[in-house]
């Protein structure tokens, strides 16, 4: 088995003197191995559930399957508010058990306190002794959703309600509409205070670790021509779009679906492929990756290379293992900043010992340019789209 890396011994360390605690740990840097190792130190554990969002579970898996682990069961977190049968089944397994351990990945997956699989899953560890949660976000990022987390692990750590922990550390504002018969309350945080104090309360039950690598990332942009045909069906639906009873039909919530389906529209240009395979000559095939984001874009690049390994953002931007490759093509543009990043910690990551290239297929429509800079702008694509006027919008594509 692969001797630990500092950050992992240090944190295991750390955790192991405490029944509960909170790995937040970076993408790559090891941290399902760390959870194992601290499962492992347990001694007398008789039964290990382990719940991780639905399409990471045979990842998961495989990577536990390296480390030689056995009999843990692996539930998809989203399973709990779907299937009152596998939740009932847990419930029973864990009561019968003498000293069961609860670790859920991706722990944002219960930040939503009201949502029934949040409190699905902080019922079942009120039935285990041993919890971690794992995430790959810092903590900083996450001071909201830290209250169901915490009050998983144990509702002692903060000892406070949810109130009570939204007024002592966050400011928000409200803002209550009436559309017709219908009234809208919208909630948001405009401001975090006393973190310091929030920090010294479960400091204990956390270790952080950030990713350093001595690696380069390398960033290439590579243009391609989209035919003229396509471009006339693009500026098509553009005009459709934007037009004012189409927007006044649509509620003005156009903007994803009309760029949706303008993306689609020229997602296996010819041109594509020619640069595909600019990068397969300069590079070794075995070692790219191409992300998608359709179907089709997908099916056209296995069929002109059977061989090589294309995933797609929305079942493979978490929870892979891919520090054997380096190199990544991103055929489709994703306007989601955190999944770009996470796509590139599939490479860039623990174990990686080649610098890794990251190269960017780009049309010459506005679209390509809009999603390229909202991604550097780290923007949620709906509120990008409440900053823009129409006219903006018809300017850019």
């Amino acid at each position: 088995m692969e001797t630990l890396l500092d950050d992992q011994a240090k944190a295991i360390e750390k955790l192991r003197s405490y029944k509960v605690g909170a790995l937040f740990m970076e993408p790559g840097t090891g941290k399902t191995r760390t959870a194992y190792e601290l499962v492992r130190s347990v001694d007398g554990c008789d039964y290990i559930l382990w719940l991780t969002p639905f399409q990471t579970k045979d990842n998961l898996r495989q990577e536990l399957c390296k480390w030689g682990a056995t009999g843990i069961r692996i539930e998809g977190i989203e399973s709990l508010s779907s299937s009152d049968r596998i939740f009932l089944e847990l419930q029973r397994e864990l009561h019968v058990a003498s000293r069961p351990f609860i670790v859920v990945d991706e722990s944002l997956k219960i930040k939503n306190w009201d949502a029934i699989r949040t409190k699905r899953i902080i019922e079942l560890g009120r039935v285990a002794e041993y919890k971690l949660i794992l995430n790959g976000t810092p903590l900083s990022r996450n001071i909201l959703d830290l209250w169901a987390q915490m009050d998983f692990l144990s509702p002692k750590i903060l000892n406070m309600s949810m109130a009570e922990f939204k007024s002592t550390f966050c400011e928000w504002k409200k803002i209550t509409k009436r559309i017709g018969n219908i009234v809208k309350t919208k909630e948001w945080i405009t401001k975090f205070h006393n973190v310091d104090h929030l920090y010294s309360i479960i400091r204990h039950y956390v270790y952080e670790c950030d990713l350093e690598l001595d690696l380069r990332k390398q960033y290439i942009v590579m243009p391609y021509e989209i035919e003229q045909d396509i471009k006339d069906q693009y500026n098509e639906l553009k005009t459709k779009y934007l037009d004012s009873e189409m927007m006044q039909w649509k509620n003005n919530n156009i903007f994803l679906e009309m760029t949706q389906k303008m993306q689609h529209l020229y997602c296996c240009a010819e041109d594509k492929f020619n640069r595909l395979s600019e990068i397969l000559k300069a590079n070794d095939s075995n070692k790219v990756i191409v992300f998608t984001k359709y179907i089709s874009s997908r099916e056209a690049i296995k069929q002109k290379y059977p061989d090589l390994t294309v995933l797609s953002y929305g079942k493979h931007t978490y929870g892979l293992n891919l520090q054997h490759k380096s190199v990544t093509v991103y055929w489709d543009k994703t306007w989601d900043f955190a999944q770009r990043e996470q796509t590139e910690r599939r490479t860039y990551r623990t174990g990686q010992i080649q610098d890794c290239i990251y190269y960017d297929l780009t049309g010459n429509v506005g679209l390509e340019t809009m999603i390229d800079k909202n991604v550097q702008r780290k923007e949620n694509l709906l509120e990008y789209f409440k900053q823009i006027s129409v006219e903006q919008i018809k300017k850019e594509l």
